[in-house]
């Protein structure tokens, strides 16, 4: 499965550092995800994006544990980010999940596993199902 991530730092960094390409070398430190992601520069934003060019990641992952290890990855770098963060991953057929970095910093180990499975459920249901949509960053505990 092809999938495209974009991240939209809503902070100015005056350091330069891309934001992709720091989500890039989280990625590649993870045995399972190395070299299954490389970095991607569109001439046009796309839909909805504003800007002359955009930054972006194409990943190839798999069923099973590729994909779980990916969306694990994706929710704790987005844990340790200053500021607020917007990682969007679509895939092919135009489904999005979308994660926001403030919102995931102050969940507790259990509820990042529970983001990073829903996550991965959501890459690879199928793309005749409707689309789950984005998972809910701040999930409620069970009674």
């Amino acid at each position: 499965m092809r999938i495209t991530i974009t991240v939209r730092d809503d902070n100015a960094r005056r350091d330069g550092a891309a934001p992709c390409e720091l989500l890039r070398q989280w990625l590649d430190e993870q045995p399972e995800l190395r070299g299954r992601t490389r970095r991607q520069t569109a001439a046009t934003p796309p839909p909805g994006e504003m800007g002359v060019a955009t930054d972006a990641l194409l990943a190839l992952l798999e069923p099973g544990g590729v994909a779980a290890a990916f969306a694990g990855a994706v929710v704790a770098w987005a844990q340790t980010r200053r500021g607020s963060q917007t990682i969007t991953v679509r895939q092919a057929d135009g489904r999005e999940v979308t994660i926001v970095s403030t919102h995931v910093k102050g969940m507790d180990a259990d509820q990042a596993a529970e983001l990073a499975r829903r996550l991965t459920a959501d890459l690879m249901s199928p793309p005749s199902e409707e689309p789950t949509g984005t998972p809910d960053p701040d999930p409620q505990p069970p009674e």
